[in-house]
């Protein structure tokens, strides 16, 4: 279940949705994370598809720089004859002089607490499983989720957005082909 927690407040950081002047920053954001652009392209692919919420692509601005970014998109469950939508925390990037500091958290816990405002029930994530777990991510598994791939089923993990929210959610995860881009 979705943990809201306290929001870690940090004089000067502003965390808004993405606009258009942003991007080219965005993408540089994860290429400067993860050390190849690939996320960034996965991000840029994503924004031109129908499984990108404008809402839910947050950018972190210490003064005039963008310094983290995370995307929350829409995916499906596919379960024995029906399909549930979900989102998935994917990508997620805080430029490495700023990480550490609590911005990559911020932005998960907005970025949660805005879909559930938003109506959204189930968020999906491949992450770090001592990081994740804070905000209320726990192993899909549990759940009756599973990856589409092979994933360490610890690492694989589902965060629950409202109560009752993934009753009646079961099956395979199917990701947009976006995020085969690279």
């Amino acid at each position: 279940m979705l943990r809201t927690g306290s929001i870690p407040r940090n004089p000067g950081l502003v965390v808004r949705a993405e606009s258009p002047k942003d991007q080219a920053a965005i993408s540089r954001v994860h290429e400067m994370a993860f050390g190849r652009p690939a996320e960034g392209r996965v991000v840029e692919a994503l924004r031109v598809s129908p499984h990108f919420i404008p809402a839910l692509s947050l950018v972190a601005v210490d003064g005039a720089q963008v310094v983290g970014h995370i995307l929350l998109s829409r995916i499906r469950i596919k379960g024995e004859g029906a399909e549930h939508p979900a989102l998935s925390l994917a990508p997620m990037a805080v430029v490495p002089a700023q990480q550490r500091h609590g911005i990559g958290s911020l932005l998960v816990r907005i970025g949660l607490r805005r879909a559930a405002e938003l109506g959204h029930r189930l968020v999906i994530v491949l992450g770090h499983v001592d990081y994740y777990p804070r905000f209320g991510f726990s192993p899909a598994s549990t759940l009756g989720i599973t990856p589409p791939f092979f994933a360490p089923d610890a690492a694989f993990m589902a965060c629950v957005l409202v109560p009752g929210g993934a009753v009646g959610i079961s099956g395979v995860v199917q990701f947009p082909p976006e995020f085969s881009t690279s």
